[in-house]
Protein backbone atom coordinates (compact mmCIF):
# COMPACT_ATOMS: atom_id res chain seq x y z
CA UNK A 1 0.00 0.00 0.00
CA UNK A 2 0.97 3.74 -0.75
CA UNK A 3 1.95 5.60 2.30
CA UNK A 4 -0.94 8.29 3.32
CA UNK A 5 -0.58 12.05 1.56
CA UNK A 6 1.63 14.26 4.05
CA UNK A 7 -0.14 17.73 4.79
CA UNK A 8 1.39 20.59 5.54
CA UNK A 9 -1.19 22.77 7.87
CA UNK A 10 0.13 26.49 7.42
CA UNK A 11 -2.58 28.76 10.44
CA UNK A 12 -1.37 30.91 13.43
CA UNK A 13 -4.31 30.55 15.36
CA UNK A 14 -3.28 27.04 17.74
CA UNK A 15 -6.75 25.91 18.14
CA UNK A 16 -8.21 25.87 14.60
CA UNK A 17 -4.73 24.55 13.86
CA UNK A 18 -4.92 21.75 15.71
CA UNK A 19 -8.59 21.04 14.87
CA UNK A 20 -7.62 20.84 11.16
CA UNK A 21 -4.62 18.48 11.99
CA UNK A 22 -6.56 16.21 14.17
CA UNK A 23 -9.45 15.91 11.17
CA UNK A 24 -6.65 15.16 8.57
CA UNK A 25 -5.21 12.41 11.04
CA UNK A 26 -9.04 11.33 11.40
CA UNK A 27 -8.72 10.73 7.43
CA UNK A 28 -5.59 8.58 7.66
CA UNK A 29 -3.44 11.09 6.37
CA UNK A 30 -0.40 12.57 8.07
CA UNK A 31 -0.29 16.05 9.29
CA UNK A 32 2.38 18.70 9.60
CA UNK A 33 1.76 21.68 11.02
CA UNK A 34 3.24 25.34 10.86
CA UNK A 35 2.22 28.91 13.23
CA UNK A 36 3.36 31.25 10.03
CA UNK A 37 4.58 31.82 6.46
CA UNK A 38 7.65 31.79 7.57
CA UNK A 39 7.72 28.73 9.71
CA UNK A 40 5.84 26.35 6.99
CA UNK A 41 9.43 27.63 4.52
CA UNK A 42 10.75 26.14 6.98
CA UNK A 43 9.43 23.40 7.20
CA UNK A 44 9.57 22.81 3.88
CA UNK A 45 13.35 23.06 3.54
CA UNK A 46 13.42 19.91 6.51
CA UNK A 47 11.09 17.77 4.53
CA UNK A 48 8.78 16.79 1.90
CA UNK A 49 5.50 17.31 1.87
CA UNK A 50 2.32 16.34 -0.93
CA UNK A 51 0.13 19.53 -0.24
CA UNK A 52 0.08 23.00 1.71
CA UNK A 53 -3.34 24.41 3.28
CA UNK A 54 -2.73 27.89 4.70
CA UNK A 55 -5.28 30.80 6.07
CA UNK A 56 -5.18 33.88 4.03
CA UNK A 57 -5.01 36.23 6.93
CA UNK A 58 -1.90 35.55 8.99
CA UNK A 59 0.45 38.18 10.86
CA UNK A 60 4.00 39.03 9.53
CA UNK A 61 3.81 36.83 6.16
CA UNK A 62 0.33 36.07 4.57
CA UNK A 63 -1.33 33.20 2.76
CA UNK A 64 -0.25 34.96 -0.45
CA UNK A 65 2.94 35.51 0.05
CA UNK A 66 3.41 32.17 1.41
CA UNK A 67 1.83 31.26 -1.80
CA UNK A 68 4.43 33.25 -4.09
CA UNK A 69 7.44 32.07 -1.93
CA UNK A 70 6.41 28.11 -2.20
CA UNK A 71 5.91 28.57 -6.05
CA UNK A 72 9.22 29.82 -6.22
CA UNK A 73 11.00 25.93 -5.29
CA UNK A 74 7.99 24.22 -6.07
CA UNK A 75 5.81 24.96 -8.96
CA UNK A 76 3.61 22.16 -8.79
CA UNK A 77 2.93 21.90 -5.02
CA UNK A 78 -0.78 21.07 -4.42
CA UNK A 79 -1.67 24.59 -2.40
CA UNK A 80 -5.11 25.34 -1.05
CA UNK A 81 -6.06 28.60 0.74
CA UNK A 82 -8.85 28.74 3.86
CA UNK A 83 -10.49 31.71 3.43
CA UNK A 84 -13.29 33.54 5.17
CA UNK A 85 -16.95 35.00 3.48
CA UNK A 86 -15.71 38.79 2.96
CA UNK A 87 -11.90 37.39 1.27
CA UNK A 88 -13.67 35.46 -1.37
CA UNK A 89 -12.26 37.42 -4.05
CA UNK A 90 -8.71 37.57 -2.85
CA UNK A 91 -9.06 33.47 -2.59
CA UNK A 92 -9.89 33.62 -6.44
CA UNK A 93 -6.87 35.55 -6.91
CA UNK A 94 -5.02 33.70 -5.59
CA UNK A 95 -5.94 30.69 -7.31
CA UNK A 96 -4.72 33.08 -10.32
CA UNK A 97 -1.20 33.66 -8.93
CA UNK A 98 -0.68 29.55 -8.47
CA UNK A 99 -2.99 28.47 -5.75
CA UNK A 100 -4.75 25.06 -6.63
CA UNK A 101 -8.39 25.65 -4.79
CA UNK A 102 -9.75 27.29 -1.76
CA UNK A 103 -11.39 26.42 1.39
CA UNK A 104 -14.83 28.84 2.62
CA UNK A 105 -15.00 29.06 6.35
CA UNK A 106 -16.65 27.99 8.03
CA UNK A 107 -16.59 24.63 6.61
CA UNK A 108 -17.39 21.07 7.95
CA UNK A 109 -14.52 18.50 8.27
CA UNK A 110 -15.98 16.29 5.72
CA UNK A 111 -15.39 19.14 3.20
CA UNK A 112 -11.99 19.01 4.19
CA UNK A 113 -11.26 15.53 3.88
CA UNK A 114 -12.54 15.79 0.32
CA UNK A 115 -9.99 18.55 -0.86
CA UNK A 116 -7.48 16.77 0.86
CA UNK A 117 -8.65 13.36 -1.21
CA UNK A 118 -9.27 15.69 -4.05
CA UNK A 119 -5.42 17.12 -3.60
CA UNK A 120 -3.76 13.33 -2.97
CA UNK A 121 -1.12 13.07 -5.59
CA UNK A 122 -2.05 9.95 -8.14
CA UNK A 123 0.54 7.46 -8.29
CA UNK A 124 -0.03 4.42 -10.35
CA UNK A 125 -1.88 1.49 -8.51
CA UNK A 126 -0.08 -1.51 -7.38
CA UNK A 127 -1.08 -4.97 -8.55
CA UNK A 128 -1.86 -5.62 -4.96
CA UNK A 129 -4.39 -2.86 -4.66
CA UNK A 130 -6.66 -3.45 -7.43
CA UNK A 131 -9.31 -6.41 -6.59
CA UNK A 132 -10.77 -8.48 -9.60
CA UNK A 133 -12.43 -11.32 -7.48
CA UNK A 134 -15.59 -10.64 -9.45
CA UNK A 135 -15.83 -12.36 -12.88
CA UNK A 136 -17.19 -8.83 -14.29
CA UNK A 137 -14.21 -6.64 -12.54
CA UNK A 138 -11.51 -9.43 -13.65
CA UNK A 139 -12.91 -9.33 -17.50
CA UNK A 140 -12.88 -5.10 -17.94
CA UNK A 141 -9.08 -5.17 -15.81
CA UNK A 142 -8.17 -7.60 -18.79
CA UNK A 143 -9.67 -5.65 -21.78
CA UNK A 144 -7.69 -2.64 -19.70
CA UNK A 145 -4.38 -4.60 -19.90
CA UNK A 146 -4.35 -5.35 -23.49
CA UNK A 147 -5.36 -1.25 -24.23
CA UNK A 148 -2.74 -0.10 -21.70
CA UNK A 149 0.22 -0.18 -24.22
CA UNK A 150 -1.78 1.32 -27.12
CA UNK A 151 -1.94 4.82 -26.78
CA UNK A 152 -6.22 4.53 -27.81
CA UNK A 153 -7.93 7.56 -25.79
CA UNK A 154 -10.03 6.16 -23.37
CA UNK A 155 -13.85 6.23 -21.74
CA UNK A 156 -14.22 4.95 -18.38
CA UNK A 157 -17.88 5.09 -17.64
CA UNK A 158 -19.52 3.86 -14.01
CA UNK A 159 -21.16 5.55 -11.49
CA UNK A 160 -19.78 7.83 -8.65
CA UNK A 161 -17.31 5.29 -6.20
CA UNK A 162 -16.99 2.79 -8.00
CA UNK A 163 -12.60 3.01 -9.06
CA UNK A 164 -12.59 4.40 -12.56
CA UNK A 165 -9.86 6.87 -11.08
CA UNK A 166 -8.07 3.22 -9.61
CA UNK A 167 -8.74 2.18 -13.04
CA UNK A 168 -7.24 4.67 -14.59
CA UNK A 169 -3.94 4.41 -12.65
CA UNK A 170 -4.34 0.97 -13.58
CA UNK A 171 -3.87 1.78 -17.27
CA UNK A 172 -1.12 4.33 -17.02
CA UNK A 173 0.79 1.66 -14.79
CA UNK A 174 0.64 -1.13 -17.05
CA UNK A 175 1.40 1.13 -20.08
CA UNK A 176 4.58 2.23 -22.03
CA UNK A 177 4.37 5.34 -20.07
CA UNK A 178 4.58 4.19 -16.60
CA UNK A 179 7.55 6.33 -15.73
CA UNK A 180 6.49 9.76 -17.31
CA UNK A 181 3.40 11.89 -15.36
CA UNK A 182 0.19 10.65 -14.78
CA UNK A 183 -1.96 14.32 -13.81
CA UNK A 184 -5.29 14.03 -12.92
CA UNK A 185 -7.95 16.98 -13.54
CA UNK A 186 -11.17 16.75 -11.67
CA UNK A 187 -13.55 18.61 -14.13
CA UNK A 188 -16.62 19.05 -12.02
CA UNK A 189 -14.09 20.45 -9.04
CA UNK A 190 -12.17 23.37 -10.56
CA UNK A 191 -14.53 26.25 -10.83
CA UNK A 192 -15.79 27.14 -14.37
CA UNK A 193 -13.53 30.24 -14.95
CA UNK A 194 -10.46 28.41 -13.76
CA UNK A 195 -10.57 25.52 -15.74
CA UNK A 196 -9.58 26.94 -19.15
CA UNK A 197 -6.32 27.97 -18.00
CA UNK A 198 -5.24 25.04 -15.72
CA UNK A 199 -5.62 22.42 -18.59
CA UNK A 200 -3.52 24.75 -21.13
CA UNK A 201 -1.79 26.86 -19.04
CA UNK A 202 -1.15 30.76 -19.31
CA UNK A 203 1.47 33.37 -19.84
CA UNK A 204 2.17 36.51 -17.54
CA UNK A 205 -0.45 39.15 -18.20
CA UNK A 206 -2.73 37.13 -20.10
CA UNK A 207 -5.07 38.49 -17.40
CA UNK A 208 -5.50 40.64 -14.12
CA UNK A 209 -3.91 38.94 -11.28
CA UNK A 210 -1.81 36.48 -14.03
CA UNK A 211 1.80 37.73 -12.28
CA UNK A 212 3.80 34.94 -13.93
CA UNK A 213 3.27 32.27 -16.25
CA UNK A 214 2.10 28.91 -15.70
CA UNK A 215 2.27 25.66 -17.43
CA UNK A 216 -1.41 23.64 -17.48
CA UNK A 217 -2.27 20.11 -16.81
CA UNK A 218 -1.70 18.88 -20.69
CA UNK A 219 1.80 20.21 -20.41
CA UNK A 220 2.68 18.95 -17.10
CA UNK A 221 1.53 15.47 -18.45
CA UNK A 222 3.25 15.67 -21.90
CA UNK A 223 4.82 12.11 -22.52
CA UNK A 224 2.82 10.71 -20.05
CA UNK A 225 -1.03 10.54 -19.10
CA UNK A 226 -3.78 12.79 -18.40
CA UNK A 227 -7.02 12.35 -16.56
CA UNK A 228 -9.84 14.07 -17.01
CA UNK A 229 -11.88 12.80 -14.08
CA UNK A 230 -15.89 13.60 -14.82
CA UNK A 231 -15.39 15.04 -18.19
CA UNK A 232 -19.34 15.65 -18.36
CA UNK A 233 -18.66 18.72 -16.23
CA UNK A 234 -16.90 20.31 -18.72
CA UNK A 235 -18.53 23.31 -19.62
CA UNK A 236 -19.79 23.29 -23.74
CA UNK A 237 -17.40 26.67 -24.56
CA UNK A 238 -14.43 25.28 -23.36
CA UNK A 239 -15.40 21.45 -24.48
CA UNK A 240 -14.54 22.94 -27.85
CA UNK A 241 -11.38 24.00 -26.94
CA UNK A 242 -10.39 20.46 -25.79
CA UNK A 243 -11.53 19.08 -28.84
CA UNK A 244 -9.34 21.71 -31.23
CA UNK A 245 -6.45 20.08 -28.64
CA UNK A 246 -6.96 16.73 -29.35
CA UNK A 247 -7.72 16.69 -33.11
CA UNK A 248 -4.46 18.73 -33.32
CA UNK A 249 -2.24 17.36 -30.40
CA UNK A 250 -1.07 20.84 -29.86
CA UNK A 251 -2.33 23.83 -27.70
CA UNK A 252 -1.60 27.50 -27.25
CA UNK A 253 -1.57 28.86 -23.07
CA UNK A 254 -4.04 31.94 -22.78
CA UNK A 255 -2.30 35.21 -23.52
CA UNK A 256 0.40 33.36 -26.30
CA UNK A 257 0.56 32.60 -29.83
CA UNK A 258 2.86 29.73 -29.11
CA UNK A 259 2.23 26.58 -30.29
CA UNK A 260 3.10 23.86 -27.95
CA UNK A 261 3.18 20.27 -29.74
CA UNK A 262 1.42 17.32 -27.34
CA UNK A 263 2.01 13.86 -26.76
CA UNK A 264 -0.32 12.77 -24.38
CA UNK A 265 -2.10 9.62 -23.41
CA UNK A 266 -6.03 10.85 -22.75
CA UNK A 267 -8.49 9.19 -20.06
CA UNK A 268 -11.47 10.15 -19.42
CA UNK A 269 -14.30 9.39 -17.00
CA UNK A 270 -18.13 10.18 -16.78
CA UNK A 271 -20.54 8.65 -13.95
CA UNK A 272 -23.40 10.34 -16.58
CA UNK A 273 -24.61 8.16 -19.99
CA UNK A 274 -22.69 10.69 -22.30
CA UNK A 275 -25.54 9.93 -25.46
CA UNK A 276 -28.05 11.05 -23.49
CA UNK A 277 -26.08 14.20 -22.64
CA UNK A 278 -25.47 14.43 -26.03
CA UNK A 279 -29.24 14.13 -27.13
CA UNK A 280 -29.97 16.65 -24.17
CA UNK A 281 -27.22 19.56 -25.68
CA UNK A 282 -25.06 19.27 -22.74
CA UNK A 283 -22.35 17.10 -24.29
CA UNK A 284 -20.60 17.84 -27.89
CA UNK A 285 -21.71 15.04 -30.31
CA UNK A 286 -17.67 15.45 -31.96
CA UNK A 287 -15.88 15.19 -28.38
CA UNK A 288 -17.95 12.70 -27.43
CA UNK A 289 -16.43 9.98 -30.64
CA UNK A 290 -13.29 11.49 -30.11
CA UNK A 291 -12.97 10.28 -26.18
CA UNK A 292 -14.97 7.14 -27.16
CA UNK A 293 -12.38 5.26 -28.79
CA UNK A 294 -11.96 2.22 -26.50
CA UNK A 295 -15.13 2.63 -24.23
CA UNK A 296 -14.91 0.38 -20.21
CA UNK A 297 -17.57 0.30 -18.10
CA UNK A 298 -17.63 -0.36 -14.45
CA UNK A 299 -20.63 -2.23 -13.03
CA UNK A 300 -21.61 -0.94 -9.84
CA UNK A 301 -20.57 -2.49 -6.69
CA UNK A 302 -23.78 -4.16 -5.78
CA UNK A 303 -23.51 -5.91 -9.05
CA UNK A 304 -20.00 -7.03 -8.80
CA UNK A 305 -20.10 -9.07 -4.96
CA UNK A 306 -17.72 -10.46 -5.20
CA UNK A 307 -15.12 -7.82 -4.91
CA UNK A 308 -16.89 -6.33 -1.32
CA UNK A 309 -15.21 -8.85 1.16
CA UNK A 310 -11.84 -8.99 -0.73
CA UNK A 311 -12.32 -5.06 -0.43
CA UNK A 312 -13.23 -4.89 3.10
CA UNK A 313 -10.34 -6.79 3.96
CA UNK A 314 -8.23 -4.63 2.37
CA UNK A 315 -9.51 -1.38 3.71
CA UNK A 316 -9.79 -2.76 7.35
CA UNK A 317 -5.95 -3.78 6.75
CA UNK A 318 -5.24 -0.43 5.76
CA UNK A 319 -7.02 1.28 8.52
CA UNK A 320 -5.92 -0.84 11.82
CA UNK A 321 -3.71 0.40 14.07
CA UNK A 322 -0.21 -0.44 13.58
CA UNK A 323 -0.18 -1.94 17.24
CA UNK A 324 -3.68 -3.66 17.26
CA UNK A 325 -4.93 -6.27 14.15
CA UNK A 326 -8.51 -6.01 13.42
CA UNK A 327 -10.87 -8.75 12.04
CA UNK A 328 -14.76 -8.91 10.97
CA UNK A 329 -16.62 -11.14 13.21
CA UNK A 330 -19.60 -13.16 11.45
CA UNK A 331 -22.45 -10.87 12.06
CA UNK A 332 -20.54 -7.85 10.52
CA UNK A 333 -19.15 -9.90 7.62
CA UNK A 334 -22.76 -10.70 6.44
CA UNK A 335 -24.05 -7.55 7.22
CA UNK A 336 -21.23 -6.14 4.41
CA UNK A 337 -21.96 -9.07 2.10
CA UNK A 338 -25.70 -7.64 1.86
CA UNK A 339 -25.01 -4.01 2.31
CA UNK A 340 -26.40 -2.21 -1.34
CA UNK A 341 -23.60 0.06 -1.40
CA UNK A 342 -25.16 2.90 -2.95
CA UNK A 343 -21.50 4.63 -2.74
CA UNK A 344 -19.82 2.18 -4.08
CA UNK A 345 -16.29 0.95 -3.08
CA UNK A 346 -15.75 4.83 -1.68
CA UNK A 347 -18.78 4.14 0.70
CA UNK A 348 -17.39 0.79 1.97
CA UNK A 349 -14.09 2.18 2.16
CA UNK A 350 -15.49 4.82 4.69
CA UNK A 351 -17.58 2.77 6.45
CA UNK A 352 -14.68 0.78 7.56
CA UNK A 353 -12.65 3.30 8.12
CA UNK A 354 -15.14 4.30 10.56
CA UNK A 355 -15.20 0.97 11.89
CA UNK A 356 -11.75 0.28 12.69
CA UNK A 357 -12.36 3.57 15.27
CA UNK A 358 -15.78 2.50 16.95
CA UNK A 359 -14.60 -0.91 17.49
CA UNK A 360 -14.23 -2.01 20.76
CA UNK A 361 -9.74 -3.10 22.40
CA UNK A 362 -10.52 -6.47 21.97
CA UNK A 363 -9.93 -6.19 18.14
CA UNK A 364 -12.70 -7.32 16.78
CA UNK A 365 -15.33 -5.54 14.41
CA UNK A 366 -18.51 -6.43 15.02
CA UNK A 367 -21.98 -5.62 13.27
CA UNK A 368 -22.70 -2.77 15.36
CA UNK A 369 -19.29 -0.90 14.34
CA UNK A 370 -20.70 -1.75 10.63
CA UNK A 371 -22.44 1.53 9.59
CA UNK A 372 -24.35 1.87 6.33
CA UNK A 373 -26.02 4.40 5.03
CA UNK A 374 -28.78 1.90 2.50
CA UNK A 375 -31.08 -0.22 3.12
CA UNK A 376 -29.46 -4.20 2.79
CA UNK A 377 -30.14 -6.13 -0.08
CA UNK A 378 -33.14 -8.49 -0.44
CA UNK A 379 -34.43 -6.84 2.67
CA UNK A 380 -37.10 -4.49 3.44
CA UNK A 381 -36.11 -1.34 5.51
CA UNK A 382 -35.91 -1.35 9.41
CA UNK A 383 -38.25 1.14 11.07
CA UNK A 384 -36.17 2.64 14.44
CA UNK A 385 -37.15 5.13 16.51
CA UNK A 386 -35.08 7.53 14.22
CA UNK A 387 -36.78 6.44 11.21
CA UNK A 388 -40.00 6.71 12.87
CA UNK A 389 -39.74 10.19 13.92
CA UNK A 390 -37.41 11.36 11.34
CA UNK A 391 -33.34 12.53 11.81
CA UNK A 392 -32.97 15.67 14.02
CA UNK A 393 -31.99 18.33 11.54
CA UNK A 394 -30.97 21.29 14.39
CA UNK A 395 -34.47 22.84 14.03
CA UNK A 396 -36.81 24.06 11.07
CA UNK A 397 -33.92 25.73 8.69
CA UNK A 398 -32.43 22.56 8.38
CA UNK A 399 -36.04 21.08 7.32
CA UNK A 400 -36.90 23.94 5.04
CA UNK A 401 -33.51 23.16 3.30
CA UNK A 402 -33.72 19.43 2.82
CA UNK A 403 -37.39 20.48 1.75
CA UNK A 404 -36.00 23.07 -1.04
CA UNK A 405 -33.18 20.13 -2.30
CA UNK A 406 -36.30 17.45 -2.04
CA UNK A 407 -38.21 19.30 -4.53
CA UNK A 408 -35.48 20.60 -6.45
CA UNK A 409 -34.45 17.13 -6.89
CA UNK A 410 -37.60 16.36 -8.07
CA UNK A 411 -38.37 19.26 -10.05
CA UNK A 412 -35.24 18.27 -12.43
CA UNK A 413 -36.31 14.51 -12.41
CA UNK A 414 -33.06 13.52 -10.63
CA UNK A 415 -30.38 15.71 -12.19
CA UNK A 416 -27.89 17.08 -9.18
CA UNK A 417 -26.59 19.44 -11.91
CA UNK A 418 -29.90 21.35 -12.50
CA UNK A 419 -31.15 20.53 -8.59
CA UNK A 420 -28.26 22.26 -7.52
CA UNK A 421 -28.97 25.31 -10.43
CA UNK A 422 -32.12 25.71 -8.90
CA UNK A 423 -30.68 25.75 -5.56
CA UNK A 424 -28.28 28.23 -6.60
CA UNK A 425 -25.31 26.36 -5.56
CA UNK A 426 -22.45 24.26 -7.13
CA UNK A 427 -22.86 20.73 -7.78
CA UNK A 428 -20.20 20.05 -5.49
CA UNK A 429 -22.02 21.45 -2.70
CA UNK A 430 -25.16 20.01 -3.33
CA UNK A 431 -23.06 16.42 -3.47
CA UNK A 432 -21.81 17.30 0.26
CA UNK A 433 -25.28 17.76 1.59
CA UNK A 434 -26.86 15.27 0.41
CA UNK A 435 -24.31 13.07 1.73
CA UNK A 436 -25.05 14.43 5.09
CA UNK A 437 -28.76 13.52 4.70
CA UNK A 438 -27.85 10.35 3.62
CA UNK A 439 -26.04 10.07 7.05
CA UNK A 440 -28.81 10.88 8.47
CA UNK A 441 -31.30 8.49 7.07
CA UNK A 442 -33.27 10.84 5.57
CA UNK A 443 -35.23 9.58 2.00
CA UNK A 444 -34.33 11.55 -0.78
CA UNK A 445 -36.01 11.03 -4.39
CA UNK A 446 -34.89 8.62 -6.57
Amino acid sequence: MNQPAKVLVVEDDATLRQALCDTIKFGGYQAVEASSGVDALSQLSQECVDMVISDVQMDHMDGRELLRQVRVNNPELPFVMITAHGSVQGAVDAMREGATDYLLKPFEAEVLLDMVSRMEPLRAADAGDVIMSDPETAKVYGLAQKVASNDATILISGESGCGKEVLAQYLHSHSNRVDKPFVAVNCAAIPENMLESMLFGYEKGAYTGAHQARAGKFEQANGGTILLDEISEMPLALQAKLLRVLQERELERLGSDKVINLDVRVIATTNRNLMEEVAEGRFREDLYYRLNVFPLHLAPLRERRADIMPLAELFLSKYQPADRPLRLDLPAAEKIRRATWQGNVRELENCIQRATILCQPDGLVREADIVTTEPLCGAEPIESEATVDQPRLDGDLKQREHELICEALEASGGKKKEAAERLGISPRTLRYKLARLRQLGVALPA
